[in-house]
């Protein structure tokens, strides 16, 4: 028995403002019938809101309770309950999830004939549903449905018929490049959603090599009885075409020159070149970087087959050069809280000539730790300019420039000052950049933790006996970025991988000398035909080396924890620490004494020359807006950079480990996430700078269970890992974690 079957690709209006003149008996007529109606209307919906509370609408059958298909041994039973209308009610069926599945025998009765289906696709031509049994259990039901697989259908010979139209010097060397292309290969099984994918996949590799009108069909016989597919695919490729004319349609009268634009195709492809749509691709990748365009389409033209040229044709609508963005949100930490405004004015064609002016701002106050219980409050803003030139000196080439003052407050100090920075950024491929810049940076730091406690300034990387400091950094960067995400907001594959270099100090002048290292690697790979599992990594390091073994400064050094890095830990609380010591009058003269703790200690982060962060992160969507996260994060802030022979070590006492369960909304912003982190008891205490610190002998989680006496561990190797903080941390945001 043998089937086969063939599978191809390929009026006036009235015036305004007008007086009208009416009877006066009108206007009572008028009030009468507006009473009149109002009371009807009144007892009509008394009587549907006594309708609603006395009647319920009947459910449309017993909830689904239960499913279970047994025989399952090839193909997976999740797999087939995604393929079939009835499905089990879940665990969360509940507000605002949704409400129960329920039970519709005309619709059970197709799923039998689903799953039969569902098998055959998938090779299993003798698959059969052996039994099915519909049991009721109060106002529920449960299903069971049994199916004999049989044995699967294997592909036998595959042909490819066709490529002699081929250049006979090239026809080896496309026959491998569409061979390689096929998803299956001889002997496996026969599965028809790879074998419709097989003619795309090899239609595109032909049109990738020059041949724009090439088309795939093909067919297979299938053997019932010997279980064996054979493969026939047909391939008309055609002339080999190259790119030919570039022709762009805009605007009645556009701002933006047509040979600009034609000089970002040139970037992509050439005349003369052969025809690729992964070219295409690109081209219009380029115009839409631009930034000016609202809609960009980058299509060929029709084929001109006696010169064996594709036209080009750029389709663009210019969106308006001017733009006002005005937002708000806060900020939520255990340790942080803020509310705060932002703005951005944006002219996308100052001056002509495509340069871009960008002044954006944010506006807020910050409580530290939190609005109920402050050691401090004030306001904080940052205000920025930039200025971009584009083709600087070349095509792909723009020059960059922007100076921004700000005030801020840490939790180790208060801030006031500006940043200059001014560099190129060459991109020559969408995915990758290379920004070297020189970056000039003055600050006045304070260490101000609340009204009558301050940091050593020497902690802050200031000399001694000042209450306040002036710090200026001088130094070179050159960053690296190559970003192959599917998605920046919400990634579900691809990667992303950075580094950023610093030299500080020395020639530049500068109050320090250094030289800074931060490279961050992520990938992403999601499964399943919905991509609803995605499995998330992230690896991130940074050294900073001061020349000399010589003091840093704290608005260079690494801080981590918080909803962006490692979860473990609140905001920036993942790093070496100060104590805040109080002083006491034991003496009763009036006068305070050395300090005295007969209570815990503030302390406040004050980073560190090395960092490692990794976060490893399963992410399930189960609804079109609900997601699920489970994840492991790791995080360690050293006090000496990685080239010291006191640096710490990875998985070692400083290496603290932290796992978690999230919970995201999905948003057209970004998902909004909350998160919960324990932290694993592995390793020791955070360093702690000031002498004598006596630490908490247990952390607790949200304040609960946290204990601390006169007479506790003063060593961090007697304490809990990460003490002083608790061992769990809650964190609500806006975006992914990485």
């Amino acid at each position: 028995m043998k089937r086969r079957w063939n599978a191809t690709k390929g009026g006036g209006r009235p015036p305004q403002d007008a007086l009208t003149l009416l009877p006066s008996g009108y206007e009572q007529s008028v009030a009468v019938d507006l009473l009149r109606l109002l009371r009807l209307a009144t007892v009509a919906l008394l009587l549907s809101m006594a309708g609603c509370a006395t009647t319920s609408t009947p459910p449309p059958g017993p909830k689904v309770a239960k499913l279970d298909i047994e025989g399952t041994k090839q193909v997976s039973a999740g797999d087939i309950k995604d393929r079939i209308l009835t499905s089990q009610t879940p665990w969360w069926a509940f507000w605002p999830f949704g409400g129960p599945n329920y039970f519709d025998p005309n619709a059970w009765q197709a799923d039998l004939r689903r799953i039969e289906r569902y098998y055959q696709a998938q090779g299993f031509y003798q698959a059969e549903v052996v039994d099915s049994e519909v049991k009721p259990k109060g106002d529920a039901v449960e299903l069971f449905v049994e199916v004999n697989e049989g044995e699967p259908t294997r592909i036998g010979d595959i042909t490819i018929e066709g490529l002699q139209a081929l250049p006979e010097e090239e026809r080896g060397k496309h026959r491998e490049r569409l061979e390689s292309k096929l998803p299956f290969k001889k002997g496996d099984i026969f599965r028809e959603g790879p074998w419709e994918e097989s003619k795309g996949a090899m239609q595109e590799q032909l049109r990738e090599q020059g041949y724009a009108e090439a088309e795939v069909s093909g067919e297979v016989q299938v053997d019932v009885d010997t279980r064996l597919a054979q493969v026939r695919l047909e391939v008309k490729p055609g002339l080999r075409y190259r790119f030919g004319n570039t022709f762009v349609a805009t605007d009645a009268n556009p701002e933006v020159p047509p040979r600009r634009i034609i000089e970002q195709v040139q970037g992509a492809l050439r005349k003369g070149d052969w025809y690729s749509e992964t070219a295409l691709a690109e081209a219009q990748a380029r115009v839409f970087r631009m930034g000016v365009f609202g809609a960009v389409k980058v299509n060929r033209g029709a084929p001109d087959r006696e010169s064996a040229t594709v036209p080009v044709v750029v389709d663009v609508r210019e969106a308006p050069f001017r733009s006002v963005r005005l937002g708000g949100g806060i900020g939520v930490d255990a340790a942080r809280q803020e509310v705060r405004a932002l703005g951005e004015w944006t002219h996308r064609n100052f001056l002509g000539g495509l340069r871009r002016v960008t002044l954006r701002g944010r506006v807020g106050y910050a409580f530290i730790p939190n609005i109920l219980s402050t050691s401090k409050q004030g306001p904080v803003f940052e205000v920025t300019g930039e200025y971009e030139q584009p083709r600087f000196l070349f095509r792909d080439l723009r020059q960059q420039t922007s100076l921004t003052l700000e005030k801020g407050l840490e939790q180790a100090y208060d801030f006031y000052g500006g940043r200059l920075q001014t560099g190129v950024i060459w991109q020559p491929h969408r995915n990758f950049s290379v920004f070297p810049s020189y970056n000039l940076q003055v600050y006045r730091l304070s260490g101000r933790v609340s009204a009558d406690s301050r940091v050593p300034p020497v902690i802050l990387g200031c000399g001694e006996g000042q209450t306040r400091c002036d710090v200026a950094l001088s130094f070179l960067e050159i960053a690296f970025a190559w970003d192959r995400r599917d998605d920046p907001v919400e990634p579900r594959d691809g990667y992303y991988a950075s580094l950023s270099v610093q030299k500080g100090g020395g020639l530049l002048q500068g109050d320090f000398n250094y030289v800074r290292l931060l490279p961050d690697l992520r990938f992403y790979r999601s499964f399943g035909e919905e991509k609803r599992v995605v499995l998330a990594g992230k690896l991130r390091m940074g050294t900073l080396n001061p020349a000399g073994d010589s003091q840093s400064s704290i608005v260079t050094r690494f801080f981590s924890g918080g909803a962006t890095s490692m979860r473990g830990f609140n905001g920036q609380r993942l790093s070496p620490l100060a104590a805040l010591e109080k002083q006491e009058d034991t003496d009763g003269d009036g006068e305070p004494d050395t300090a005295v703790q007969t209570e815990e200690w503030e302390t406040v982060p004050v980073g560190g020359n090395s960092l490692i962060e990794t976060s490893l992160e399963l992410r399930y969507q189960i609804t079109e807006s609900i997601m699920l996260a489970a994840f492991w994060d790791s995080g360690l802030v050293g006090v000496e950079g990685f080239d010291s022979p006191r640096a710490p070590r990875l998985f070692g006492p400083e290496h603290y480990h932290a796992v978690g369960l999230g919970l995201r909304y999905l948003t057209v912003v970004g998902p909004i996430r909350l998160d919960i982190a324990r932290r694993l008891n592995l390793g020791q205490g955070l360093p702690v700078a000031t002498p004598g610190y006596i630490y908490p002998t247990s952390g607790g989680c949200f304040g609960i269970g946290s204990k601390w006496k006169p007479d506790g561990p003063t060593s961090r190797q007697a304490t809990f890992a990460g003490a002083p903080d608790g061992q769990c941390a809650l964190h609500l945001s806006i975006g992914e974690a990485f």
